[in-house]
């Protein structure tokens, strides 16, 4: 127990910091803590507060009081309707508990008071560095626009991003049944609702209501010229079927000022993200430390976890660094996945307007999937009826889920949606394939995929990543890729295998993946090509060659040449990488193309070598055989590719003939800042596939078979790309099938194999438990 901390301040009154002072006050009666809140005790922002099950039990067990009086205060409900186009589509099984943030805060108030907490309202605290001068410990719970943070931004180094969309909190007269998404598309734009039941009596009810849209059809609506209760007014109109004609209230009940006409209350989202959440004996806590987007509503409830941790550390390290070091590493990693999946959603609603247009089942689906923490296989248990609805919608045949139907690309029909991702091996010799790569392709076709890619295949020796590359550049090369295409289509027929072609550009020239990725070879270094002389890793890397017009003829030829051989070779689908900051790539970003001529500047010029040679391969390439491209559609940088030059992108690349846009992200500057997570480049494809009407490979972090279902079924990809998991298990995709219990036709066992098509039977782990107690 940190017994030294005694005298305790907490700036902020809202349920995270009033949270904390009931917990630490019920763990040491003799603290002395203090709440410093600016408003008055039923001032708060929004209506309604929704909490998990999750939190919940940590409150039962840290608080039994508070959680019994939440419990009585609490609606429940299971249902979510989702209302558009006229149509109502229902999910349910979902449970939700809801009450009125002026209910919580009551609770809270009333345990405070209780313990001994000393709560000062409509008074301003001190700065944080004033009270830790004076106190033990000091608890900064003050809210997305943080004092504390802002004061000691040098120290806590925050980053803050304001999105795309206004949202106003409102609340309407009438307690929905279920938590509703109403989509409401208007002469100015799309527009949605969120909403939710906090009240339910015989005779009445109350509901939180936010309307939300982005930023220009807010302009476009006229809401920027209106006050609070104007745009109430608006919004009930827009959404009048919703509310049964009732109008929204503007603030809540307990506070009103009559006559009052205040200023809109509209306002951009901002993500908060911290990189320290203490410093000395300051700590951070709820909205100050990070902020979670309100459409999977996590703000209070993270708020509140992070007061339990924290006093949960403050009892069990022996002092006040090292419980506020326990708290943050404890907190930390539920917190990032929290906003990874509050970002997911966010930007799903910011890109509304593309999802519009989907099946009404399949739209639903995107929508209760948006965030990646609902999965097709949790919502299959939650609701199967509203499941299999969505499945016979997209044409899933019965027993077969979606990644098990196939899809046709010209005259190449994949018999499932699963593709082996390309890795590049680093074992060839001189650019030839080996015996290596005849098992490492072989296994992972007769593992099941629809469709196996090689590694990036370079069509110049100096066109090659490191020594251990493959190339198409030489007869003995095609054939010994021949040897491969043969063995495929003999021993796993119905797997496609396909072929990508690549120019390393400025990364070339460099060590093995394991003796130094990115580093350039000790001796015997080729001389590299680019866009413009600008060396990947400054300081490091080689300074790359600014191609003249001669050579640019020249590479178009060697991926022209290098199509002839993978045609020869007996590929059924061709790629051309785009993508990751090689030769091409470095044509297509604003941060690796400067070049003046014809070829730079704006987004078409910089696509227009790219396309030169999609059209010199597409016209090698056989008119039968499909043919995609991999762009990174954003550098993760700054002034880099743009989401919309990434449309921009694939769109082109779709009306010269490719088939597919293989939709990857980043590795084109060496000081990119991507945002990792499961399935976290997802967005980029379902923003290409549903703009720019193109099919989309979907890459990157996608691990889970549930997490092919739950794209391929929402429409966020057609195809879904694992690298890692074929690493981990050359025959993923036949095991995926075995633990779904589908045995059809999209994934055969071979025949050797048939006897291995169910799990082996285990051996007891564990000893029966006792059955008879005593007397």
């Amino acid at each position: 127990m940190t017994a030294a901390v005694r005298r305790i301040a907490v700036i902020g009154g809202g349920p995270g910091g009033l949270y904390a002072a009931a917990l630490l006050k019920r763990l040491d009666p003799e603290r002395e803590i203090t709440v410093w809140e600016r408003g008055a005790p039923d001032a708060t922002f929004g209506f309604g507060v929704v909490l998990s099950d999750e939190t919940l039990g940590g409150i039962a067990h840290a608080d039994p009081a508070v959680h019994a009086a939440l419990q009585d205060a609490f609606v429940r409900w299971d249902d979510i309707d989702i209302v558009h186009r006229g149509r109502t589509l229902t999910s349910g099984g979902h449970g939700f508990a809801a009450l009125g943030r002026v209910a919580l805060l009551r609770i809270l108030h009333e345990r405070c008071a209780r313990l001994g907490v000393r709560l000062r309202f409509r008074a301003e605290a001190p700065p944080a560095a004033e009270l830790a001068a004076a106190h033990d410990l000091v608890i900064a719970a003050d809210g997305v626009h943080s004092r504390t943070r802002h004061t000691h931004a040098d120290i806590f180094r925050p980053t803050v991003t304001t999105h795309r969309c206004r949202y106003i909190w409102l609340a309407a007269d009438r307690a929905f049944d279920a938590f509703r998404f109403e989509i409401a598309e208007t002469d100015h734009g799309v527009m949605q609702l969120h909403g939710y039941p906090y009240e339910r009596s015989a005779t009445a009810g109350r509901s939180t209501v936010i309307v939300e849209m982005r930023e220009e059809v807010w302009r476009a609506a006229g809401f920027a010229g209106l006050d609070e209760r104007a745009s109430a007014d608006r919004c009930a109109a827009v959404f009048a079927d919703a509310l049964g004609g009732r109008p929204l209230l503007s603030r809540p009940a307990a506070s009103p000022t009559p006559g009052a006409a205040r200023a809109s209350a509209w306002t951009a989202f901002r993500t908060v993200v911290t990189e320290r959440w203490s410093h000395g004996r300051t700590v951070l806590i709820g909205d100050a430390a990070h902020t979670a987007h309100f459409s999977i509503g996590s703000g209070t409830k993270l708020a509140m976890e992070d007061a339990l941790a924290l006093a949960a550390c403050l009892e069990e390290e022996p002092d006040l660094p090292a419980a506020l070091a326990a708290y943050e590493r404890e907190r930390r990693p539920v917190v990032a996945s929290t906003q990874r999946a509050a970002l997911a959603s966010l930007r799903w609603f910011e890109e509304l307007a593309t999802h519009t247009g989907r099946p009404p089942r399949q739209f639903a689906f995107g929508l209760l999937t948006r965030s990646r923490r609902v999965t097709h296989d949790n919502l299959r248990l939650r609701d199967p009826g509203f499941t299999r609805s969505v499945e016979d919608e997209f044409g899933c045949p019965p027993g077969t889920p979606p990644m098990f139907t196939p899809l046709r690309l010209r005259a190449l029909t994949l018999r499932n949606r699963v593709v082996v991702s390309p890795m590049d091996m680093y074992v060839a010799r001189d650019g030839v394939p080996g015996d290596f790569h005849l098992v490492h392709l072989g296994s992972r076709a007769l593992g099941g995929a629809g469709l196996v890619m090689t590694e990036m295949v370079c069509v110049s020796p100096e066109g090659r990543i490191t020594p251990g590359c493959t190339g198409l550049y030489t007869r003995e090369q095609g054939d010994a890729w021949r040897r491969v295409t043969d063995f495929v289509h003999a021993s796993a027929p119905g797997t496609a295998i396909g072929v990508q072609l690549g120019h390393a550009g400025r990364k070339g020239s460099t060590r093995l993946m394991w003796e130094g990725m990115d580093e350039p070879l000790p001796t015997g270094n080729w001389p590299l090509v680019a866009a413009s002389p600008l060396p990947y890793r400054p300081g490091v890397s080689q300074v790359p060659h600014q191609l003249d017009r001669r050579q640019l003829t020249e590479l178009r030829e060697q991926f022209a040449a290098a199509a002839r051989r993978a045609r020869r070779s007996g590929f059924d689908l061709l790629e051309l990488h785009c993508a990751h900051g090689y030769l091409l790539s470095g044509f297509l970003s604003p941060l690796t193309n400067r070049r003046t001529d014809a070829y730079g500047g704006s987004p078409e010029r910089r696509l227009r070598f790219p396309l030169e040679v999609f059209d010199a391969v597409r016209a090698q390439w056989p008119e039968d055989r499909p043919m995609t491209v991999r762009i990174s559609a954003t550098d993760w940088a700054p002034g880099g590719t743009t989401p919309e030059e990434a449309v921009g992108i694939a769109r082109a690349f779709a009306e010269h003939g490719a088939d597919a846009i293989d939709v990857s992200t980043g590795q084109v500057v060496a000081d990119e800042r991507p945002e990792f997570g499961r399935s976290y480049q997802t967005p980029y494809a379902e923003l290409i596939r549903s703009t720019a009407s193109v099919p989309v490979i979907a890459v990157g972090a996608i691990s889970s078979w549930d997490d092919v279902n739950s794209l391929i079924l929402a429409g966020r990809a057609d195809l879904c790309a694992l690298g890692r998991p074929h690493l981990y298990d050359p025959h993923w995709t036949l095991h995926a099938a075995a633990e779904q219990g589908y045995s059809g036709p999209a994934v055969p066992w071979p025949a050797p194999y048939r006897a291995g098509s169910r799990p082996p039977p285990t051996g007891r782990t564990a000893a029966p438990g006792p059955r008879l107690a005593p007397r």
